[in-house]
């Protein structure tokens, strides 16, 4: 899951926790003003880089807007807290169910935040102004609905499950979910996980999206599905990839067992992406999505090689984007 709030972009060019915004398309939101987003950028050397959660909680998505609040989803029961990344306190504002999960996050503008549910299959879209859901969907075809991004007028779901995405939309707007099967060069793996991370290019013109197993970048027609395979130069693959941050023309590429974040410069159109350079950090144990704010990359820690109980800890931490 991923996001880059309305900030200036780096001179080089989804308690706690995701959010983007780019051009037309962009996602954005958050409760802070202009003021507030700004006064962060000379305080935040002392805001904390480390966020205990609740033992259990098992994190997946992260959320953030323009301001210093961030938003994180349960992949236990699909609970979601609200954290001041000023001081890292947090809040459930949207309780947990069994057989729930959250694991992809979007904020907009207007502070409805699109949740994709896991192994639910659902979709749900939560008013975070009010913590009350104004919509669920429920896509019939089975599957694992994982991550979201904003672009255009709805928002952008991938199915792990089966080669198809899932779009709404936004606002309170409710013509309804959509399927959009992908096709083109998207190779879809027999069993397990295939699409997870989705972005937006750096045109506006498409989304991209992540095959995790297979460790490749796609670019999709959002009209057609129609899937192309980004040429990778530098690297070979990007397998383990998970949640995808794009600021301006650089792409983060979250590799959750790999425990690393590998950085691409794209071309407008995102046909190619070549490898710049790569972050890891000691305190990474599985990370899974990221969201920036200001010059730092949030990101929660799932920790999948560790076998989740009640008293299982978890965290989330931040790097700068040096």
């Amino acid at each position: 899951m991923s996001q880059t709030p309305s900030l200036p972009a780096l001179p080089s060019r989804r308690s706690v926790l995701g959010g983007a915004v780019a051009a037309t398309f962009a996602l954005g939101a958050g409760t802070a003003t202009a003021t507030t987003a700004a006064a962060a950028e000379h305080t935040r050397p002392s805001w904390p880089t480390d966020f205990p959660l609740p033992n259990g909680f098992r994190p997946e998505g992260i959320a953030i807007g323009s301001g210093p609040y961030a938003y994180m989803g349960s992949l236990a029961d699909g609970s979601v807290r609200r954290a001041d990344l000023r001081t890292g306190e947090g809040r459930t504002v949207l309780a947990g169910a069994t057989g729930g999960a959250a694991t992809g996050l979007k904020l907009d503008r207007d502070g409805l935040l699109y949740i994709s549910g896991g192994v639910s299959g659902s979709i749900r879209v939560l008013d975070t102004r009010t913590n009350r859901l104004t919509a669920t969907y429920q896509p019939t075809t089975a599957g694992f609905v994982n991550d979201v991004i904003l672009y255009g007028d709805r928002a952008w779901f991938t199915n792990s499950h089966a080669p198809v995405l899932y779009t709404v939309p936004r606002g309170k707007r409710k013509d309804g979910l959509r399927s959009v099967p992908l096709g083109g060069e998207w190779e879809q793996a027999p069993t397990g996980i295939s699409a997870n991370g989705i972005e937006t290019t750096p045109d506006g013109r498409a989304l991209i999206i992540v095959n995790s197993p297979i460790g490749k970048l796609f670019r999709v027609d959002p009209k057609t599905g129609h899937a192309t395979n980004i040429t990778l130069k530098g690297a070979a693959d990007v397998v383990n990839g998970d949640g995808l941050v794009r600021v301006g023309n650089t792409l983060y590429v979250v590799q959750n067992r790999l425990n690393l974040i590998t950085v691409f410069d794209l071309d407008a159109g995102a046909r190619t992406a070549t490898l710049r350079r790569s972050i890891t950090d000691p305190r990474f144990d599985v990370p899974t999505t990221a969201a920036r704010l200001g010059n730092r990359l949030y990101l929660v820690n799932a920790r999948f090689t560790t076998p989740p109980t009640p008293v299982t800890t978890y965290n989330a931490v931040s790097v700068p984007l040096r």
